[in-house]
């Protein structure tokens, strides 16, 4: 007997069709069937190419195409040459339109665009997560955003917003005692953003931590001269690299992470 040729057509990359296919398959130990990948099918000429090689192959053809004139066309055309062509999603489409009362996008490739979209988002977080405060200096050459500042200016939180936008966000603490890491003076300044606040509010809010934490509110931590002193040390590392500055004085997140991504759309443009 022939081995079996099953042409697996699609408009985008196919992975649909095949995952099916081959679920079907599998319940036949394979039975030998060889498959072909025909993806990005845009036009009947194609779909005429595919159909003629299914009828000298004595193969089949499984298809996802979700425009409706070119599943027709496909239909119409494999039933006219004998040649079994199976829809995958076009039914189910058809259903829902009929359930849901609205019109499809017809628009390929959506399911892949969504799962791209997905994976950068948690790749983007787990890079913050890995990259946070500091720990690692060798991410601050792989990341899209690099963030610094003194201690309790949001930098955190701000890289795991600027994560959900699906952008890669490392942030360094900057203390007086301790040396920035030299790869934080190789990052691009346009891609660094230095995090300003003023004294008295940095003030208030380490206070409040110490307290959160039980801790006395008087200590170094908290006191003022100390404060001046680190945001000192910040002023002459970001003039040293000549990175933009943010205040975030009596910004929310979402403002200082709308004002870095608009800054960041400029330059790519």
């Amino acid at each position: 007997m022939q081995i079996p040729v099953i042409y697996i057509v699609s408009d985008s990359v196919g992975e649909t069709a095949e995952l099916v296919t081959k679920a079907a398959i599998s319940q036949f130990n394979g039975s030998g069937s060889v498959l072909k990948r025909v993806p990005y099918v845009e036009d009947e000429t194609t779909i005429d190419e595919v159909i003629q090689l299914a009828k000298i192959n004595n193969g089949m053809i499984v298809f996802t195409l979700v425009k409706p004139e070119m599943r027709t066309y496909m239909k119409a055309s494999a039933d006219n040459e004998g040649i079994f062509a199976f829809d995958v999603i076009g039914p189910l489409m058809d259903h829902f339109h009929k359930q849901y009362g609205k019109t499809p996008l017809f628009e390929p490739g959506l399911v892949r665009k969504l799962d791209d979209d997905y994976f950068k988002k948690v790749e983007a977080i787990e890079f913050a997560v890995q990259y946070d405060d500091g720990r690692d200096p060798r991410g601050l050459l792989k990341a899209d955003i690099v963030l610094i500042g003194v201690s309790r200016t949001s930098k955190t939180p701000l890289s795991q917003y600027l994560a959900h936008k699906r952008l890669k966000v490392a942030n360094v603490p900057l203390v007086p005692e301790i040396d920035p890491p030299d790869e934080l003076y190789q990052v691009e300044k346009d891609r660094c953003f230095g995090l300003k606040i003023s004294p008295e509010k940095l003030n208030q809010i380490r206070r409040e931590r110490l307290k959160t934490l039980g801790l006395n509110d008087q200590a170094s931590y908290a006191n003022l001269d100390r404060i001046k002193s680190e945001l000192d040390h910040f002023n002459k590392v970001v003039e040293r690299i000549g990175c933009p500055i943010i205040d975030v004085t009596n910004k929310a997140v979402e403002e200082t992470a709308n004002i870095i991504m608009n800054q960041i759309q400029q330059k790519r443009l």
